[in-house]
């Protein structure tokens, strides 16, 4: 028995276009590399940093001056304000209602535009066989569904369209921040540093958990936190149980707390850290930094879409309905729920 040579050819040719590719992918890298190290130490020649509060030339003292000329502090910039005669306290994080666009909010405008725009030219010439830009759209659609039900079974089917909004709204919030002139500029900063936007999304995912919550159980949701039947297996058992409803229900309003909390200070923390290395290391070390921060963003706005997500299936959740149908029919509703929505039971496995 002879061997086909045209096999050992055929092995040849794609390791050596294997070796080719990552050949070109090494120096693609070293590029990139190379690259920003030149860009830094030109703008550390021709734009030099300068002390917060003053011009352009002046006289800045390494590392503490260069470290302030790159610090961003929590509250935005504001960049029109309806009310100039009386503007909010420059500095302060002081709650209050005060009308103007702030460099944040411009940014997450730019943000939703492009993420409309993309989903425009997606859905614009839909074919049974997609390609191009459909084609990646719905690839990043299908993979965010089957992560949601792989987590939350059939009941989370309906909910994944606000969790891929929430995730993909965030995740590029959060990378806008990492691309240039956003952050160097005062007119533009990433949205999901500023603490207003990640309160306002918190608020978003708060209210649509609570709505879902009694959209599914309608008044009888608020038994999860009055739990006054308990009372009919004694005094004890009712006072227990009520007030463990009532923990239940402060916890409630903290979610959205540590859903805003977390994700602005993950998102601030690293512009922070990213700016004080850029200041006192030029470029090898923040990118690195950099690498590691484009992976951070996106585990934090995966975080916060899969809590609202979980939030959610655990406001809709029924005490009784797995008792009444039994372990059986419930996998039978879970199939059900799933056919209506074009999934295959397998995907929730």
């Amino acid at each position: 028995m002879t061997s086909d040579p045209r096999v050992g050819e055929d092995a040849s040719a794609d390791e050596g276009a294997k070796a080719k590719a990552s050949r070109r992918r090494n120096r693609l890298l070293l590029v990139v590399i190379v690259s920003a190290i030149l860009l830094d130490v030109g703008a550390l020649i021709f734009a030099p940093p300068f002390p917060p509060g003053g011009s352009p030339g002046d006289a800045c003292t390494y590392p503490v001056c260069f470290i302030n000329g790159n610090l961003e502090f929590p509250p935005p910039a504001v960049i029109w304000d309806a009310d100039p005669a009386n503007p909010m306290p420059s500095g302060s994080l002081s709650l209050g209602f005060h009308v103007s666009i702030t460099n944040t909010l411009l940014t997450m405008w730019i943000v939703e535009i492009l993420i409309l725009l993309v989903a425009v030219l997606a859905t614009r010439r839909m074919r049974d066989i997609p390609h191009g830009v459909q084609n990646l759209v719905e690839w990043a659609y299908e993979g965010m569904r089957d992560f949601a039900i792989s987590n939350g079974g059939a009941a989370a089917v309906r909910h994944v369209p606000i969790f891929a909004a929430f995730f993909l709204f965030i995740l590029f919030c959060n990378w806008s921040g990492l691309v240039p002139p956003i952050g160097k500029v005062e007119l533009l900063r990433a949205p999901t540093s500023d603490i207003n936007v990640t309160i306002g999304l918190a608020l978003v995912a708060f209210g649509y958990f609570e709505y879902q919550g009694f959209r599914s159980n309608g008044v009888g949701y608020l038994s999860k936190f009055f739990p006054f039947y308990e009372f009919k297996h004694g005094v004890g058992a009712g006072l227990i149980a009520i007030f463990v409803g009532l923990v239940e229900l402060m916890l409630e309003f903290v979610k959205p707390v540590t859903l805003a909390m977390r994700l602005f200070g993950n998102i601030y923390g690293g512009e922070v850290a990213l700016a004080v290395m850029t200041a006192l290391t030029l470029a090898i070390v923040p990118i690195a930094i950099l690498s590691l921060e484009v992976m951070l963003n996106f585990i934090q706005a995966l975080i916060f879409s899969t809590l609202t997500l979980m939030f959610t299936l655990v406001a809709i959740e029924s005490h009784h309905e797995e008792g009444e149908l039994g372990e059986e029919g419930a996998e039978a509703v879970e199939d059900m729920a799933l056919a209506r929505h074009g999934v295959a039971p397998s995907a929730a496995a």
